[in-house]
């Protein structure tokens, strides 16, 4: 009876052993799916209807806040393009973009100069040719006038409209710039070096005013916007304790297209002329930008020793290889999806290169990526009801009979093997609960440039220190 007993208890041991046993296995595997998805509350990809802090930590030194153009933090009152309208645009940004860089190859490398400082900007999301770009409001003149500018990491020249409009200004919110009511205001002369730097940065040689002989510069974006007017310095208040004088910037006075009320563009690029460079000494070529996940939170974009608050931040080499001299290159090497690395070959990256662009809103991959990308996103994604494609996004799903949803996490594996992990806003565009997407699309062909847009870069601090030759990617830097 002993024995039976022991032998009783032996077996129970062993069942309490194996079902805690199984408890753990499907624990872990449970952990193990957690930890590659990502548990979202739908309520989270939609815009609220009050604004909200969006800056994680301490307020920074010089911060201005960011908001997005459409959102309830805005004071700009524009006219909210369709979706099917900004990812058109969208679209032309990007043949734009393709169609420069075919003609222009060359390698960029910046040397590190300048001394301590920092400011930062806030981000306001605007709608550069149309789509779901961002902008910030700086100080121009003296006594200074605010404007709200567009900032373009793929752009050079800065510009606003200026009175008298000689020949047409669009509708923006603020005041156009008066030049004639500053005192720190004058034209560039033709003749001089700085009016000759425009062939290079906007890529239309300049011309020259017959009576004044003052510098005149044109330039054209992707959906045949334009801005025309004289190549001028001015007082530039970046902020309250931040002052720039004699900043090369357009003053245009015939402007047409798709700005929807911004008073025009703050260029952060490679090329002399750009805020970056100009203000070298000042910041040190160092910039980062946070990129708020909607229309209701708050991001910034900050210069100096401004730019970077965390020290989580992960550097990956800028390309040493570039195309064009306003962009900035990055490696790809690979991606992965709800933890799994997917089977595309290094070569498929590096056959066209890859730039970050603040304008793109959508990442363009090459297509042999992308069609395996999306082949893993719908095989995480297959429990929930299809819905139809929209414009450029083909991969698409009803998600309004959810209140939470388990979405693949995407990461990108950068030049270093800096790994970046998407957020689900950085993953998804949401036109509404009934149409959300995969905010991927295909180039045309695997030799066109990769192009990791804004869409990828929400909540990510992004930080450009150009001078030391590097890109950073801080997730979670903002909400």
């Amino acid at each position: 009876m002993t024995s039976n007993f022991l032998l009783s208890s032996l077996a129970l041991l062993f069942f309490f052993f194996s079902l805690e046993k199984s408890f753990a296995i499907q624990a872990t595997r449970e952990d193990t799916e957690r930890n590659h998805e990502h548990l979202v509350h739908l309520s989270s990809l939609l815009p609220s209807s009050s604004c909200s802090s969006s800056s994680e930590g301490p307020k920074r030194k010089a911060s201005l806040e960011v908001v997005h153009k459409h959102g309830p933090c805005s004071q700009v009152k524009v006219d909210v393009p369709t979706h099917s309208d900004i990812l058109s645009q969208d679209k032309k940004r990007v043949n734009y973009i393709h169609s420069k860089l075919s003609t222009n190859y060359n390698s960029a490398k910046e040397s590190y100069s300048g001394q301590s400082g920092g400011a930062t900007l806030p981000v306001k999301s605007g709608s550069l040719i149309g789509s779901g770009n961002y902008f910030v409001v700086v100080g121009l003149g003296t006594p200074k006038s605010d404007l709200s500018l567009v900032f373009d990491t793929g752009s050079d020249l800065t510009w606003t409209q200026c009175q008298p409009c000689a020949r047409s200004c669009y509708k923006q919110q603020d005041p156009i710039f008066d030049p004639k009511r500053s005192t720190s205001y004058y034209n560039i002369t033709c003749t001089s070096s700085d009016c000759t730097q425009l062939t290079s940065a906007t890529g239309n040689d300049p011309a020259c005013a017959t009576i004044t002989k003052a510098c005149v510069y044109g330039i054209q974006y992707g959906d045949s916007s334009f801005s025309v007017g004289f190549f001028s310095r001015e007082r530039l208040t970046v902020t309250p304790t931040d002052v720039v004088d004699n900043f090369l910037f357009g003053c245009g006075q015939n402007n047409q297209g798709l700005f929807n009320g911004a008073a025009g563009l703050l260029g952060l690029g490679r090329h002399p002329i750009s805020f970056v460079q100009q203000t070298s000494q000042k910041y040190q070529k160092k910039f980062s930008y946070c990129l708020p996940s909607t229309t209701s939170a708050v991001g910034h974009l900050s210069f100096g020793s401004a730019a970077v608050a965390s020290r989580y931040v992960k550097y990956t080499p800028f390309s040493t290889i570039s195309r064009g001299a306003s962009f900035y290159g990055l490696d790809i090497t690979g991606i992965s999806v709800a933890g799994v690395n997917l089977a595309i070959s290094s070569s498929t990256f590096s056959s066209g290169g890859a730039i970050i662009d603040s304008g793109t809103v959508i990442t363009r991959l090459p297509p042999t990526a992308y069609a395996v990308l999306r082949d893993a996103f719908r095989k995480g994604m297959a429990k929930y009801p299809a819905a139809d494609a929209l414009s450029i996004l083909d991969t698409c799903y009803d998600l309004s009979g959810y209140e939470v949803v388990s979405i693949p996490k995407v990461n990108f594996v950068f030049g270093g093997d800096v790994k970046v992990e998407l957020a689900a806003a950085g993953t998804l565009y949401v036109a509404s609960l009934k149409q959300v997407c995969l905010a991927f699309a295909p180039n045309g062909d695997d030799s066109d440039v990769t192009i990791f847009g804004n869409v990828q870069q929400k909540t990510i601090e992004v930080v450009y220190d150009v001078g030391g030759g590097k890109l950073g990617f801080g997730v979670g830097g903002c909400k």
